[in-house]
């Protein structure tokens, strides 16, 4: 059997250690699945899905990845979300297109050049003390930082283009909730929370997860936030947390290379297998 479906990797020489994700992949798909890095993947066209679910990397050459969506989108190639979306996605600055279609986010302000003065005009804004900044193109918390008040900002995101947001209480206190959706349809979802004294949940920062029952308000917020797209993503992850008064906020909607835990899947992934295999 030749290979019908791809998975996007990162760049040979990449640090990080992502074969733990395409085992997991090649378990659900064995022979009918490939792996090609996402710079450079040479000819993709024998494939009848490609999914850039390990393209990790991309957030730091981000030019390169925008030219290489140009190129495939050019081709016509089936990605199983489409080039469009993993344009629209790449830039945290679709929480305020997402806000303006009514979903409820996380307060979030963008600068195009963040400097001391965005920071006290943040402040006054969100009625609060502690901010977390963000690179508005980003993964992994890369250039993600709290920042109290005095706290210069950081010299690697001076002057960048990134997101303020408020620090959430209850991501020490609760944690954040991820949810998993595939073809539209709710597969399982995780609470993540950080380490103490820490605001990141991602394990290389020490945070841990635990597979939960998605609260009823939680799953709503998933499936309202899907509604708000042109078309419903094939994968989806959707992030989100309790604002002050209970109520779920987005925090993020991962459509491009998201982890999916698929060990907490109370299936172990067949319904991620089935919802790709349906589309090819």
């Amino acid at each position: 059997m030749k290979p019908d479906i791809c998975i996007l990797t990162p760049e040979p020489g990449y640090k990080e250690k992502w074969q733990r994700d395409a085992e997991q992949f090649r378990a659900l798909f064995g022979k009918r699945l490939d792996f090609r890095s996402w710079t450079d993947p040479g000819d993709l066209t024998q494939f009848k899905l490609i999914l850039p679910l390990l393209a990790w990397g991309y957030q730091r050459v981000p030019s390169r990845w925008y030219r290489q969506l140009d190129a495939w989108e050019e081709a016509g190639l089936p990605f199983a979300n489409p080039i469009a979306t993993l344009r629209w996605n790449t830039d945290k600055d679709y929480l305020l297109d997402l806000a303006e279609r009514g979903i409820p986010i996380v307060p979030t302000i963008e600068v195009h050049g963040l400097t001391s003065p965005d920071l006290d005009a943040a402040r006054t804004q969100f009625g609060c003390t502690d901010l977390v900044v963000k690179p508005s193109i980003s993964g992994g918390a890369d250039g993600t930082y709290r920042l109290r008040p005095g706290d210069p900002v950081p010299f690697d995101v001076l002057e960048r283009e990134m997101l303020i947001q408020p620090l959430m209480p209850s991501i020490a206190e609760e944690g954040e909730f991820s949810l998993f959706l595939f073809a539209g349809a709710l597969s399982h979802a995780i609470l993540k929370s950080p380490a103490g004294g820490d605001f990141r949940v991602q394990e290389q920062f020490g945070g841990r997860e635990v597979a939960v029952e998605a609260p009823a308000s939680a799953r709503a917020l998933a499936q309202a936030t899907l509604a708000a797209l042109p078309e419903v993503p094939l994968y989806a992850r959707v992030d989100m947390l309790r604002d002050g008064e209970g109520a779920f906020c987005l925090m993020e909607l991962e459509l491009i290379e998201p982890s999916l835990f698929l060990a907490f899947a109370g299936d172990g992934g067949t319904a991620f297998a089935e919802a790709i295999c349906a589309r090819v």
